[in-house]
């Protein structure tokens, strides 16, 4: 993915979305940390988005994913905040907290710093979790300064929920 994802791609997605949650009577929540809000704040920028999205959780320190989200503490000790156990432990606790059938969840390094060899600046690890509440997950590393890294992730974020609702539903 290395062309710039705008605001009119990203409302694109977010309509994608609607469309195909309405369809099938499905809600969904969301739980961000690298993206502090966004995917939330772009799933509400459409009217009506209330008949399909429920709650954004915003947790983007470690004490918040653990209190509002249940992340255990050994999750973080062992594998780190941006993990794939982390986030598939936030997507399930923002689904069963919002009472949802989906959510996504989704923490990384946007940068500039806070990057490590193992875990570069531009990586972000994906949560998705259904009705089967089975998460699934996947790390992504995206090229691009803070903006860039957090625009992309918001579009895959919504990109793969889509894929999920549309596959499952």
């Amino acid at each position: 993915m290395t062309d710039r994802v705008d605001d009119a791609s990203l409302l694109h997605r977010a309509e994608a979305l609607a469309a195909e949650l309405r369809a099938h009577g499905r809600t969904m929540a969301t739980a961000e940390s690298c993206t502090g809000g966004w995917i939330a704040k772009v799933c509400t920028d459409l009217a009506g988005s209330s008949d399909w999205f429920d709650r954004g959780l915003v947790t983007y320190s470690n004490r918040a994913k653990a209190e509002a989200l249940g992340v255990r503490a050994a999750t973080i000790d062992r594998y780190g905040a941006v993990s794939e156990m982390v986030v598939a432990e936030m997507a399930r606790g923002a689904r069963s907290a919002a009472h949802v059938d989906y959510a996504v969840a989704v923490s990384g390094i946007a940068g500039p710093g806070g990057g490590r060899p193992d875990k570069p600046v531009g990586t972000v690890c994906f949560g998705w979790v259904g009705p089967d509440d089975e998460p699934e997950t996947e790390t992504v590393r995206f090229d691009g300064d803070r903006d860039a890294v957090r625009r992309r992730t918001v579009a895959y974020a919504l990109d793969g929920l889509l894929e999920r609702v549309s596959t499952r539903s």
